[in-house]
């Protein structure tokens, strides 16, 4: 099975266009988004229809819990809620009820998605060793695919069952398949619309799970043309700003 895994769209639909046309070239057999759908960015509600109708999966996120009024805005800084507030105000009730019925975590053919992480599905990055060990013991299956820190990662486990677990840092250049051999891994397919590992390049990922292979992929898109919007829309000039730098 081959799946396009996408993650973190933040309502920039340019971005999300652009890796859409990539995966499809690709032909896998599922895309699954492991949430934050909207938040940020100028197009909420073309990016919740998009992504309604393209992935078999979605989770939710915590811009989406925010923006659906879900969580308090007052755990966010202060642009992301002046931003959730604005999409609140510019999705339907369709898409906030869509919003809303999302899953935090689940496990399909064997992988586990958390938006997060496993141990904190809405709220938690997985961005440094101890964390990465410390939720290996938070999931069964070999393999997790998680989202939200905007970084295109993976974390292996290493010595499992040691009495101190541990976890290597792997990344690999775009378009090179990494082996995912028979170990255990955390996997993130970084950001679509709001990259922050100084790529402003939109990314996604393949899983190849009968090759055991995962390929990162990024992709150029109109960066420009989304600053401006988010501009003209009112939200926080931060936001537009901070996509030209990929952080």
């Amino acid at each position: 099975m081959r799946i396009a895994v996408i993650s973190d769209i933040h309502s920039n639909l340019v971005a999300l266009n652009v890796i859409l046309e990539a995966i499809d070239a690709l032909a896998p057999d599922a895309i699954w988004c492991l949430g934050d759908v909207v938040g940020y960015g100028p197009e909420p509600e073309a990016c919740v229809c998009v992504v309604r109708e393209r992935s078999a999966i979605c989770l939710t996120g915590n811009h989406d819990r925010a923006v659906a009024g879900q969580l308090a805005l007052e755990d966010f800084h202060p642009d992301a809620a002046e931003a959730a507030l604005w999409q609140r105000e510019h999705l339907s009730q369709e898409a906030l009820a869509w919003l809303r019925e999302r899953p935090e975590m689940l496990e399909e053919a064997g992988i586990t998605l958390a938006h997060g992480s496993p141990r904190d599905p809405v709220w938690e990055y997985v961005v440094d060793a101890r964390t990465a060990a410390r939720n290996f013991e938070y999931f069964e299956t070999r393999l997790c695919l998680v989202g939200h820190s905007h970084l295109a990662i993976a974390w292996r486990e290493k010595n499992p069952g040691w009495w101190t677990p541990g976890a290597d840092l792997v990344w690999a250049e775009p378009k090179t398949p990494l082996n995912l051999n028979d170990e255990r891994w955390i996997l993130n397919p970084g950001s679509v619309g709001q990259p922050r590992d100084h790529d402003p390049r939109a990314s996604f990922a393949l899983l190849d799970t009968d090759a055991n292979t995962w390929t990162w992929h990024r992709h150029e898109y109109d960066v420009e043309s989304v600053a401006k919007a988010i501009f003209e829309a009112g939200l926080p000039r931060r936001m537009g700003l901070r996509l030209f730098e990929g952080w």
